[in-house]
């Protein structure tokens, strides 16, 4: 594993405000900074009343502002949601704003329902069809203009903005592969495709002047405390935030509580406890087998923790847990030259 990394999805918590939620992300990017992860990303959600992080850009913004030497990013921008132009220019003027440091990952799903994806998008011709299209034309943008150029994104032509590809499926494992750029499996959320789209994507995989080789990354939850069971209580405000999902009621992020017995239906519990089946949630020791083992059948070349968490302390003290392990993985420089399996067998 070359790089271990987080993701936060600036989460509204009951009784809380975006106020309080940005002030919490700020405050845990900094802590990861000093912490050792390589980067710390954001992502594009709309008319969920828990995420906080909608206008994705923005918030990048602030992290960047307040922090130091860590990378920001987008895990990701929703690309049919926006024209490539006026992203090219929101990440050009990060860059320049807070060069070398600016990640700009990209997902073809529109990030909220189609409802909400409607308005969003309003005449914009762009959609998940065009996914592959509007990469191309994005990355454009960013090459140095010429002079004899009629359109140009400024800021953003020549800016060092390193693109990644993000997917709960085949498609941008293949477009990733396809294009020589770096891939991002959502598999803290959707992991059912994941052996699937990482054997395609380093398959397929073709050298780029992005990339020479494969990079893949996995997202994981990570939900640590000092012992099994204190972990396994945090975890239940993200179960209750999935179930949540599940019952088409999305809200924001709960307390958590002592045990979901009685709170969901067998089929519920089915659905959530697959959903969130690449997560490691535990001790320090549980916390290490399970990521070992999810490095192991993935051969990951980077693992980009999450966690829904309730409580900021608890949170951040979590993350500093996962960053001391996975930092020791990292160093162990295990194998990640082998196929991998379907992660959670």
């Amino acid at each position: 594993m070359k790089h271990f990394s987080l993701l936060d999805l600036s989460p509204i918590i009951e009784g809380g405000a975006a106020t309080l939620a940005f002030r919490n992300t700020l405050d845990l990017a900094r802590h990861a900074e000093e912490w050792g992860y390589h980067r710390f990303w954001l992502a594009e959600h709309h008319n969920l009343p828990g995420i906080a992080s909608a206008a994705t850009s923005i918030v990048i913004g602030h992290v960047a502002g307040g922090t130091k030497r860590i990378r920001v990013g987008a895990g990701g921008i929703m690309l049919p949601n926006h024209s490539p132009l006026v992203i090219a220019e929101q990440f050009g003027t990060l860059d320049a704003l807070y060069p070398g440091r600016i990640d700009l990952g990209l997902g073809r799903a529109p990030g909220s329902d189609q409802l909400t994806a409607r308005a969003l998008r309003r005449n914009l011709g762009s959609d998940v069809d065009t996914f592959p299209q509007d990469v191309l034309e994005l990355q454009s943008y960013f090459e140095p203009a010429t002079p004899d150029q009629a359109l140009q994104a400024v800021p953003g032509a020549g800016a060092n903005v390193p693109l990644y590809l993000l997917g709960s499926s085949d498609f941008s494992a293949r477009l990733a592969a396809e294009l020589g750029l770096p891939f991002a499996f959502a598999s803290h959320f959707a992991p059912d495709y994941l052996d699937l789209a990482l054997t395609l994507y380093r398959r397929n995989f073709r050298p780029s002047a992005a990339l020479d080789k494969p990079h893949a990354m996995i997202g994981v939850g990570v939900f640590a405390a000092a012992t099994d069971a204190e972990a396994q209580k945090l975890f239940t405000s993200s179960q209750l935030q999935f179930l949540s999902m599940v019952r088409g009621r999305p809200g924001k992020l709960p307390a958590p509580v002592e045990t979901m017995d009685g709170l969901w239906s067998a089929p519920e519990r089915a659905v959530v406890m697959q959903r969130t089946r690449c997560s490691a949630v535990g001790s320090p020791d549980t916390v290490r087998r399970r990521l070992e083992e999810l490095l192991e059948i993935t051969a990951a070349d980077e693992i980009i923790a999450t966690a829904q968490i309730y409580d900021h302390t608890a949170r951040l003290r979590s993350f500093e847990i996962a960053a001391e392990i996975l930092s020791d993985l990292s160093r162990a420089n295990l194998p990640t030259d082998r196929s991998p399996a379907a992660a959670g067998r």
